[in-house]
């Protein structure tokens, strides 16, 4: 099949129509072991540059040779990150904030980040290197362990083993029933959706009346409280700000993460009483959100 594609073609542009038709799936891979879509679009030319290097006869699959070549890359790029310091938090809140995407269409990252999800970025930033490709490559693309065991260096069982190690991870456990956890979601979701469209009385309706901010002294502006109490107070510090933010597993129980562009900036820790939420606590401190266990919430 591919001889027969090659006839009447240069070598060359049967590579890069085989490359180009192979591009968004390689993109697709790239972002979720990244999480960046600009180190995932530099991982993607990468690739095309190691094939054009690369004798034409001893590639017979184009799409599965890049995407080897694609995972290698992408391995070495989070490895280069752990041993940088993990590309520390402080870095990264700085960032966050202020960064423009690269040279990245803000439009496609932020499509690319609603169709992963924020919570499962954030997770995902968690796992080793190893523990992330093996996780992306079989439960996202359902690469089987005997040809991801060799990109990660390892054998075949132990492949598996990380991929389970970071199913673990990523699925977390809640200590509540599914009843209850399925009540505070809702709670949750309905306060983000609330403080998103800067629904006031939206925000009040799933507020307990003495409900309290415990905010984290890194957010706190400078002569402001650390703790504000009451509905209405509280309301005014998320009515039209909860942007970038999704639900998640937060040390067990229903929380927020906050992330703009996949990258990790906060959490807030929940909690609901009587179907009204009574209490929140905002972590910003990269020190603070390094010890915090995050995974992502069943659909």
């Amino acid at each position: 099949m591919e001889k027969e594609g090659r006839e009447g073609m240069d070598e060359q542009d049967w590579l890069v129509k085989r490359f180009e038709a192979e591009r968004p799936q390689l993109q697709a891979m790239a972002y979720r072991m990244l999480g960046s879509l600009p180190e995932a679009q530099d991982a993607v030319q990468e690739s095309w540059l190691r094939l054009v290097r690369t004798d034409p006869s001893t590639v017979s699959n184009p799409g599965a040779w890049l995407s080897r070549a694609v995972t290698r890359i992408c391995l070495d790029m989070l490895r280069a990150r752990k041993s940088r310091g993990e590309e520390s938090l402080e870095a990264s809140f700085a960032g966050s904030i202020t960064r423009a995407p690269g040279r990245s269409d803000p439009e496609e990252e932020a499509e690319l980040v609603d169709a992963v999800g924020l919570a499962l970025l954030v997770v995902l930033d968690q796992l080793t290197p190893a523990e992330r490709l093996a996780y992306v490559l079989h439960d996202i693309f359902a690469v089987p362990f005997d040809e991801i065991a060799p990109l990660v260096e390892r054998s075949e069982g132990a492949a598996r083993q990380l991929a389970r190690r970071a199913r673990r991870r990523v699925r977390g456990r809640a200590p509540m029933q599914d009843a209850d956890l399925s009540a505070s979601r809702e709670v949750v979701e309905a306060f983000l959706t609330a403080a998103r469209v800067g629904n006031f009385d939206a925000l009040l309706a799933v507020l307990d009346p003495d409900v309290v901010l415990r905010r984290d002294p890194m957010s706190v502006p400078a002569g402001g409280a650390g703790e504000l109490h009451g509905a209405a107070a509280v309301a005014n510090q998320f009515v039209g700000r909860a942007q970038a933010t999704q639900t998640a597993l937060v040390n067990g129980s229903v929380g927020v993460v906050v992330a703009p562009y996949g990258r990790l900036i906060g959490v807030f820790d929940v909690s609901i009483r009587g179907g009204k939420i009574i209490a929140i606590t905002t972590i910003t401190d990269p020190a603070r959100l390094r010890q915090v266990h995050l995974a992502v919430l069943d659909n």
